[in-house]
């Protein structure tokens, strides 16, 4: 199957007398700071200048307060480029089949369908249980009992041997297994028609079976691929 790749808080100090609370808006910023040293400069007493030692430590506080500042804009542009590259990443999928964990998809109508199941651990017996309003459609036996995801086809074809309808149904995992305990969960594939990038939330993609988001995705397929 070939896999595509996809400030602080204002602190509160407390003793027992007072109770001291930093304000973000009462911190000193940049020109705050520039302003006030020019300012000293301006008015010392020419008979008694400000010793050059302390004006030179001035003058440090000021340059490492700059730097903090730059250090911080550049974390903010390099968080964004981020972001918007994670976000423009996304549209490589689509085209291509996602493999994600749900227990409900919506289904065309007509043709095949992907479904499966997600196991932490082996097992002796495996059993997808197609559903549409609390009624069984189809049941699947899998084959494949091993830890790991696994997908079936879903012809659509219900248990009576008509076409399933057009909606939406749900499916769920039955197992059986020889000895301990295993957990097992419903996967979905499906085809990713649509990336929406205005969700506060992160990417959403659009598939054929639903809307998810990019967060549940297990993995990226070619369509191309037969095996998936």
């Amino acid at each position: 199957m070939g896999y595509i790749e996809s400030i602080t808080q204002p602190s509160t100090q407390t003793s027992s007398s007072t109770n001291y609370v930093n304000d973000t808006d009462d911190i000193m910023g940049k020109e705050d700071f520039l302003t006030l040293l020019v300012a000293q400069l301006q008015n010392q007493d020419p008979l008694n200048p400000d010793d050059p030692t302390e004006f030179t430590s001035q003058l440090a506080e000021f340059s490492s307060l700059e730097q903090l500042f730059n250090l911080n804009e550049s974390m903010e542009n390099m968080a964004t480029a981020y972001s918007n590259s994670d976000k423009l990443s996304t549209l490589q999928t689509i085209g291509n089949q996602v493999i994600y964990q749900d227990n409900t998809f919506s289904y065309s109508g007509e043709g095949d369908m992907k479904v499966g199941y997600q196991l932490d651990g082996n097992v002796a017996e495996v059993q997808l249980t197609i559903k549409r309003n609390g009624a069984t459609v189809a049941v699947l036996e899998g084959t494949e009992l091993t830890k790991g995801n696994h997908i079936l086809t879903w012809d659509g074809m219900t248990s009576n041997g008509s076409q399933a309808e057009r909606g939406d149904y749900s499916v769920s995992v039955t197992i059986k297994t020889s000895e301990g305990s295993v957990a097992a969960s419903p996967l979905i594939q499906s085809e990713v028609t649509g990336v929406d990038l205005s969700s506060e939330s992160g990417s959403l993609l659009e598939t054929s079976a639903g809307e998810i988001p990019l967060s549940a995705v297990l993995g990226v397929y070619s369509n191309s691929d037969n095996n998936s």
